[in-house]
């Protein structure tokens, strides 16, 4: 909206209130900021004053709205100069650890490997290769039930093999906490 198109009531309690509310943000950020930072929150409340258009001339008190609303933008301007301290540069970047589960793709092989061939079969096309246990069922003549059957024991040998092979140890909600990494011959 620009001045011309502005609402009176906007204009008119901008008129009023321009000098003292400059006068205000100086005065509250004097030894914190340059002058400059005061002229940009000002302009910003105008924004704001604005953007209002005409729902702005419901407010009953337009002074204490425009104190209202300067008062916030100081305080969100002083919220963010907080923290922006210097981090010591022997402070360095933390080394990023994978997720347990995530350091398993190393030993999955090998655990995949020790199963009976139906069991890694089942396990690799429904699994691994996102065919659907239905698609699996019709592709080996068993009903679904029984198609579901044969990839649920597969998938708890395969749980064994990977406590087995590769150390995997679970937390208390049955997710894999860690494993020790099998040893290359």
């Amino acid at each position: 909206m620009s001045a011309n198109t502005a609402v009176p009531c906007v204009l008119r309690a901008w008129q009023e209130s321009e000098n003292e509310l400059r006068g205000f943000l100086r005065r509250r950020l004097q030894g914190v900021d340059a002058p400059d930072v005061a002229e940009d929150l000002h302009h910003d409340l105008f924004l704001r004053l604005v953007r209002q258009g005409a729902g702005f001339c419901a407010v009953k008190d337009a002074r204490a709205w425009l104190f209202h609303v300067v008062r916030n933008l100081v305080i969100d301007h002083l919220r963010s100069l907080r923290g922006r301290s210097e981090l010591p540069e022997e402070l360095g970047e933390a080394p990023v650890e994978p997720a347990p589960v995530e350091q398993l793709a190393s030993c999955l092989p090998v655990a995949l490997s020790s199963l009976a061939e139906d069991d890694r079969e089942a396990l690799t096309l429904c699994d691994l290769g996102g065919m659907t246990q239905a698609e699996y069922a019709a592709l080996h003549g068993l009903s679904l039930p029984g198609a579901k059957s044969r990839v649920q024991r597969a998938r708890a040998r395969l749980r064994e093999a990977l406590i087995e092979r590769c150390g995997v140890r679970f937390d208390e909600t049955g997710r894999v906490c860690c494993h020790v990494p099998p040893k290359r011959d």
